[in-house]
């Protein structure tokens, strides 16, 4: 089979396209034939070991590990004896390491039945993304129907979800992005958007309920400025990527900032479920919820779609179909 694989850290073309084994499916694994997988922030920043702390997981000169890519959409082309829920021509989504290939290797409980009228590339936006603004609105913002919501990093890939999920709960939304973006956003649901080449957001006489951050702008206590007194902010990722120790210390400074307040700042990493991957399924099955797909490139091509996705600024998400 052909997959992407990298031997050393460094730029996009360190990404090499090879033929290797098909794997070995496991007793309690189930085997997918990709049909598409998308871009994260998560690859490029694996793909150049940085910022340097992750390189204690992933390998200190060299990347344990040498395939990359998270998010999968496929069909089941083998389970194994112990798999209960999955067999062979199942249509899949959610999670598997190494997804940039033509087969790769998943836990059943990473996966979720792809409903039908959901495209493959659709699918394959669902899981990182998608499960970070859900999550990050629903558990940790604690999002209630008529709350204000502020979605900084509107137009992006998990931004783009967030609107379309807090709207679809009620919420009044403000979306902060560029100005190319702005109608895009609006499109989405968001009642009110905030061109941040030309205003600054937390400079506004507006409070939120809950303020869902994606790229980390600006710092957390002026964000706590734009809360209502009992408000939740939740980071959910940062621009802000230092050599060694990345988004740690605005991470540590969003908490420092809430110690002693009725406000509730905080930060989160998705966690995989099949039951809100089932969730995000449905959501798009109803229409509450349309992935954003900027551009959907070929396997061939990976190097470019990471490179893109490192560079910023991408509207929704960026795509691979093999």
């Amino acid at each position: 089979m052909r997959a992407i694989t990298y031997r050393d850290y460094g730029p996009p073309d360190v990404l090499e396209l090879r033929e290797i084994e098909v794997p070995e499916v496991g007793d309690d694994e189930v085997l997918i034939r990709v049909r598409a997988t998308s871009v994260n922030p998560f690859d490029w920043h694996f793909m150049r070991g940085m910022p340097y702390f992750i390189r204690l997981q992933s390998g200190l000169r060299r990347p344990k590990e040498t395939r990359l890519g998270a998010d999968v959409a496929g069909t089941v082309d083998a389970a194994g004896r112990n798999v209960t829920g999955f067999r062979a021509g199942d249509h899949v989504f959610g999670h598997a390491a190494g997804a940039f290939a033509e087969y790769v290797i998943a836990r059943p409980k990473s996966l979720a039945h792809k409903p039908e009228g959901v495209s493959f590339e659709e699918a394959a936006t669902l899981n990182i993304a998608g499960l970070t603004a859900l999550q990050g609105l629903r558990d940790k913002g604690g999002l209630q129907a008529g709350h204000r919501v502020l979605v900084n990093g509107a137009s992006g890939g998990v931004g783009t979800f967030a609107v379309q999920i807090a709207a679809g709960m009620g919420a009044e939304v403000t979306g902060v992005c560029s100005t190319g973006n702005l109608e895009l956003v609006r499109s989405l649901g968001a009642a009110h958007t905030v061109d941040y080449t030309r205003d600054d957001f937390a400079a506004s006489d507006r409070r939120y309920d809950v303020i869902l951050d994606t790229v980390a702008t600006r710092p957390p206590s002026a964000c706590r400025r734009i809360l209502t007194p009992e408000g939740t902010y939740v980071a959910v990722g940062s621009l802000s990527m230092g050599n060694w120790i990345g988004p740690l210390t605005f991470l540590a400074g969003v908490r420092l900032a809430g110690i002693f307040r009725t406000q509730t700042l905080t930060s989160m990493l998705a966690a995989l479920t099949a039951e809100d991957l089932g969730i995000l399924g449905d959501m798009v099955t109803s229409g509450s919820v349309k992935p954003v797909i900027e551009r959907v490139y070929s396997l061939e091509d990976t190097a470019a779609a990471v490179a893109h996705v490192e560079a910023g600024h991408t509207r929704g998400k960026v795509v691979i179909a093999p």
